[in-house]
């Protein structure tokens, strides 16, 4: 049940009647208006711009069009309260009861509270992490997996069909440098000494049981092949061995992936070849001359003919070549190749999570599934900055097990995963984040993690108190009647359920705009406004959960708990965090 969505239902109902008496041409564009909780709570439950929107397309004043609409919705039993503001703004105040039973609601469909149908099975396909497979997960992708995995659930409650796709980058020059390096522990294994990894090589120690494993399997033999031999060996088996790595790192911090695509999969199947192809046959491509970069002199710069890519006629800054002049292919032409099937893959919508060093690809990558799908097939592109880690305000140091990198295991290893992806969803995803390792798990109201967790540690030790003592309250407050709920009319207990009451329009507004960082804000002032209730509590004992003496308001503030604990753990659970039962 989302009462702001009923509101602006009401609404555009009463539009209609208005269109219907001639009070209001029929052709309007009304996909602007809405109704929402007026920024300052004195001035009502709900506010709708109708009157703005209305008014530039009928030539009218925006309070003439609110008057009208004012009229009708006075008549409405749930609206107690309506008024002209402003510039010509409606707002309204809602009657207790649509507050109070709200409770039922959000008591009757339990996580499921806020789970919408604006997706309307949309098909989309998010893409995250997708590292290269050189070795552990470097915590630097730890931002980034957790906001795509995030974004996806958010996506899958708003009524979207989700598909979380992970991109395997292993037809690069870094996978035959890593299989390199893991031939060289295979030599070591075998006896040869080595003093030193050479530069260039990955030093990791996490490389050894993969060389041991290959030498379980091959002992010696592979020594006598040429490095022509080998390494298809050798790249092939550690490519597997590193995603099953990956694979195990983010499982740790709670993300499974639906789809592996592998670069090389797709270039080995011709992929690449058909979607220059399907480039070329659209007109898209030529044989051009690129401009000098940036920052290079002509004498500097030395023109060769390249198949170039038109991707300029779709918002790019220049062409991009997708064909050197030797023949070979640029590093573009794969992702071309990827994204051009996905487009076949049927998917409306297409999201990639990207860190913020391929803020370059943005444009291009667009530019190429507009022209592959004919604009038919949106994109996103989601850039995540950077993490800095700090301990007391210093920079973190850590172990670097992996060799030159610190990975998500050791930060989880401390921290652990909640407390993890909770503080990796705390800011907008292009902003840049802080990670310090004492805040982050000191118990106090700074901790947003131990907040939020707290608040609904703290509803289901209510629960177990109550049914301690009073359990007959416990019974009526699985399914409150209206008469019970009529009971919470504190001021705070209807700001409490108001606030509750927001959550399907925080779901919906966070998913459109691609914004998962606004449910653990959400989150926060849920906590919050709950803490600040109890609170009150302790200095005025008829605002305590628990009322011996009076069973029923015990029951209703049961009931107010129980609806709060599944609003906070519907939102945990998009960040993907689990509800703590009790703190310790």
């Amino acid at each position: 049940m989302n009462i702001f969505r009923n509101i602006e239902n009401d609404v555009r109902t009463i539009l209609t009647q208005l269109q219907n008496e001639k009070l209001l041409p029929e052709s309007l564009n009304t996909d602007k208006i809405d109704a929402t909780p007026p920024r300052d709570t004195a001035h009502g439950d709900v506010a709708t711009n109708v009157g703005m929107v209305l008014a530039a397309q009928t030539g009218k004043n925006p309070k003439e069009i609110a008057a009208l609409f004012v009229e009708k919705l006075q008549k409405m039993e749930d609206i107690s309260k309506v008024e002209i503001a402003g510039a010509g703004f409606i707002n309204m105040t809602l009657a207790p009861r649509v507050w109070q039973s709200a409770i039922h609601d959000i008591i009757r469909e339990e996580r499921g509270y806020g789970n919408s149908n604006i997706g309307h099975g949309k098909k989309v396909d998010v893409e995250y992490v997708s590292a290269n497979p050189t070795g552990p997960m470097h915590v630097g992708h730890g931002r980034g997996a957790v906001f795509g995995d995030a974004l996806a659930t958010l996506l899958i409650k708003s009524g979207y069909d989700v598909t979380r796709e992970y991109y395997i980058n292993d037809a690069g020059a870094q996978v035959d440098k890593l299989a390199d390096s893991v031939f060289l522990r295979y030599r070591q294994i075998c006896g040869e000494e080595i003093t030193a990894i050479p530069e260039g090589l990955y030093p990791g120690e996490y490389l050894i049981p993969i060389a041991e494993a290959l030498h379980s399997i091959h002992d010696r033999a592979l020594l006598g092949y040429d490095r022509e031999e080998w390494l298809p060996v050798v790249r092939s088996y550690t490519i597997e061995a590193v995603m099953e790595m990956v694979k195990e790192d983010l499982a740790v911090i709670g993300i499974t992936h639906d789809v592996f695509t592998s670069e090389r999969a797709l270039t080995e199947a011709g992929k690449v070849d058909e979607a220059i192809a399907a480039l070329a046959q659209k007109g898209m491509l030529y044989e051009g001359i690129l401009e000098p970069p940036k920052g290079k002199t002509p004498d500097d710069w030395e023109p060769r003919p390249q198949t170039l890519f038109k991707s300029s006629q779709f918002g790019d800054d220049c062409d991009r070549p997708v064909k050197k002049s030797d023949g070979s292919w640029t590093y573009f032409a794969p992702d071309i190749a990827y994204h051009f099937d996905k487009c076949k893959r049927g998917f409306d919508w297409l999201i990639n999570v990207f860190g913020a060093d391929h803020g370059g690809y943005v444009k291009r990558l667009k530019a190429a599934v507009g022209a592959l799908s004919d604009n038919k097939v949106a994109i996103d592109i989601k850039l995540c900055q950077l993490v800095k880690f700090l301990r007391n305000g210093e920079p973190a140091k850590m172990s670097k097990r992996a060799g030159t990198f610190v990975t998500v295991r050791e930060v989880v290893d401390e921290v652990g995963k909640d407390v993890f992806r909770f503080i990796m969803l705390t800011r907008k995803n292009d902003a840049p984040l802080d990670f310090d390792f004492t805040k982050v798990t000191e118990q106090s109201k700074d901790n947003p993690v131990f907040y939020v967790q707290y608040a609904h540690a703290r509803t289901r030790s209510i629960r177990r108190n109550v049914n301690a003592e009073m359990p007959e309250a416990i019974r009526l407050a699985g399914n409150p009647s209206k008469e019970l709920l009529a009971k919470l009319s504190h001021p705070q207990e209807l700001a409490l359920i108001r606030l509750m009451c927001n959550w399907p329009r925080m779901v919906e507004s966070a998913a459109i705009a691609l914004e998962p960082h606004r449910i653990a804000f959400y989150l926060q002032d849920l906590a919050a406004a709950f803490h600040s209730f109890w609170n009150q509590g302790n200095g005025d004992t008829d605002l305590r959960f628990i009322i011996k003496d009076d069973i029923e308001l015990t029951a209703a503030r049961v009931a107010l708990a129980n609806a709060l604990s599944f609003v906070l753990a519907s939102g945990l659970m998009v960040l993907g965090v689990e509800p703590a039962e009790e703190m310790r």
